[in-house]
């Protein structure tokens, strides 16, 4: 059996990421879902990959979260 490399461990952890981040964001809406995944501290492609959305909409809904939180 060939040795696994650390690229293909990274992408295996990548995979797990997104699938444990697609059952947090199951059923929330994309406001709730972002700032969940936010709190996880991913960053904000992942999220929009997860979300099914872009980067810019992920920044947008988390930037308008900190706003509210001041």
């Amino acid at each position: 059996m060939a040795a696994t490399t650390d690229k293909q461990v990274v992408a295996l952890l990548e995979k797990i990421l997104k699938v444990q981040a697609i059952q947090v964001a199951s059923g929330k809406g994309i406001t709730e879902a972002a700032r969940l995944l936010k709190l996880a501290d991913l960053d904000n492609q992942t999220i929009a990959d997860v979300l099914n959305t872009t980067s810019a909409t992920v920044r947008a809904v988390t930037s308008n979260l900190r706003t509210r939180g001041r």
